[in-house]
Formats: C-alpha cells, structure tokens, sequence
C-alpha cells in the first residue's frame, strides 16, 4: 500500500469522545487530525435539547453543542477534516488507516471514538418507510406527529424515555414490548405504566410496518397466542438500542460479543499498544455526553504517555 501521510495522532470519529481527545491532544502538542467519520458531531448531531451536560445552564440543541466542540478543538490547534475511515491496519508500527477507500494515512497513535449506531428491527418495510414515518429518534421526529397516534418498539430506559416524550406531543403512543417484562428501570416503567395515553402490549412482535408512500398502520403479532391485530398510526419509532460502529476493527482490537471495543479497566487502552478508544464505541452501559468527553480526555493522556514513553514525543 502507498502511505500518502504520516501523522502523530489521528483521531477517528468526531462526537464528545473525538472532540475532547482532539482539544486535549492538540494542548499536549500531539498536532492531532480527526476525522469525522459518517455522521460528523455524533449521535448528538440527532438529538434536540440537552439539559444535563455541565456548564450549559440554560441547556443546549445537540447540534449546537458539537458544533462548540469542534470550534473549540479547532481553536486549539486540530486538524479536523471531512472523510471516513473504511480499513485499518494494525499489524506494525506505524498504524494505517485507509479513509473514504482512496488513500492510508499513518500514524504513531489511534484513537478510536466512533461511537454507536441505532438499531433496526430488520423488516423490509421498516428502511422503506424510514423517513416517511419510521424513526430512530422520538427527540427528533416526534413534533412531526403531533396529535397523532404512533408506535414505538423497545423495553429500555431509551424507549421509555422516548414513549414519554411522545406521550406529551401524541394523542396514542402504542409501546411494543417483545416480552412480559420491561428492561428499563423501575422508576421508568412506573411513569410510562402510569401514563395515560401510553398503552403497553406485551409478548408483543411487530410483524409488518404498512403503507406505500408513509406509514398508516403496522401490524403486530403476540408471540404467545400467535394472534395479530392492526393499528392505525402515522409514525413508528424504534428504540431497541445501539451497535457500536467497530466493525472496520474486528479482527485488529479486541470486542465483547455485542461489538463493543474492551478497553482496560480505568484507561483507554485496547489490546493493541498506541491504539485507544473512547466514547459509546467502548461504553455500553452510560452513554452520555459527558462520559464520552471524559472518556476522549483519557484517551488524549493515554496516547501522550505512550508517544512519550516511545520517545515519539
């Protein structure tokens, strides 16, 4: 392969993680470049009003937070640029990464912070009406169905949080649970059992999404009795989860089963020495905005110890 660049630390994925690790690499004068991969800004690039992250009093729009991010990273020095990375090649020193399948870049160290994806439930007319009345995100989509009955599908915390979002915009909000058990926490399955206009189903399957140009009803089936019914809605929600997007790195970086880079406990660091994840690619269980920032952190101090410790700093 032809290495049409070497740099010191390339940063992959934008997002809290990517942002952070870039402000703090590019403090220690590591001349960090990011990439910022398929959705720049992250997952919170989707989400509308962020109330818990600190420093923001009033709150902040997701979108204008990430956009707080990069000024600030590129203020401090960072090479931040358009592109996504398709391959890596972690067998020696220094890594490669190939981006948008055209050329490898290397570099003396690797922070992976690309963060996570929705998943889908896998039924044809799920991605053909996606956009027309199938989302992933309630925070986003919900005002568009206003005095409307929808759908959502999950049993976590995130689908709970969302019914209840819709719950105040919706006139119906229908909530499909594939079991006869909520995962989400006792504190939320009380307020979604105690909302009104939430109706649970459980041991329930969404067997179809209907309508040809936007959704008009879906069909649900009980996975006890096999009986299935129809509704009529105007919008579907799916909200049973995220997939970590490390795929470019299996076989390199050491996963759990679900996807999820494993790094040692109380560090970035993965199997591979001078390669580092941080954010939602590596974290399953807080997935905030902040954790993510201070995961970037540790990942920016990680890598300056070891180019340090290398003498490539």
């Amino acid at each position: 392969m032809e290495i049409s660049e070497k740099v010191h630390c390339l940063i992959i994925g934008s997002g809290p993680a990517g942002y952070t690790a870039a402000i703090y690499a590019s403090r220690a004068n590591l001349k960090p470049v990011l990439y910022q991969g398929i959705q720049p800004g992250g997952q919170l690039t989707i989400t509308t009003e962020v109330e818990n992250y600190p420093g923001y009093k009033d709150g902040v729009q997701g979108p204008d937070m990430m956009v707080d991010f990069e000024h600030q990273a590129k203020r401090m020095g960072a090479d931040i640029r358009y592109g996504i990375a398709t391959k890596v090649d972690f067998s020696e020193q220094p890594y490669k990464v190939e981006i948008d399948e055209e050329k490898w870049i290397a570099a003396d160290a690797v922070i992976i912070s690309t963060g996570a994806s929705a998943k889908w439930l896998g039924i044809e007319s799920e991605q053909r009406l996606n956009g027309f009345g199938v989302s992933a995100c309630a925070v986003c989509d919900g005002f568009f169905f206003r005095n409307k009955e929808v759908a959502i599908v999950g049993a976590g915390d995130t689908a709970a949080e969302e019914a209840l979002y819709l719950s105040k915009l919706c006139t119906t909000v229908h909530m499909f649970i594939r079991r006869d058990a909520m995962r989400a926490s006792k504190v939320m399955q009380e307020r979604v059992l105690n909302a009104p206009n939430i109706k649970v189903y459980w041991n329930t399957d969404t067997d179809e999404i209907l309508g040809d140009k936007h959704v008009t009803a879906v069909r649900i089936k009980n996975n006890k009795t096999n009986e299935t019914q129809e509704i009529t809605i105007s919008g579907f929600f799916v909200a049973i989860g995220h997939q970590p997007n490390s795929d470019i790195f299996k076989g390199w970086i050491d996963m759990d089963e679900a996807g999820y880079i494993l790094t040692q406990p109380g560090t970035s660091k993965t199997n591979i020495e001078g390669v580092f994840a941080a954010g939602d690619v590596q974290d399953k269980y807080y997935r905030q905005a902040v954790t993510a920032a201070g995961s970037g952190c540790m990942a920016a101090l990680d890598a300056e110890r070891y180019l340090g410790a290398k003498g490539l700093h």
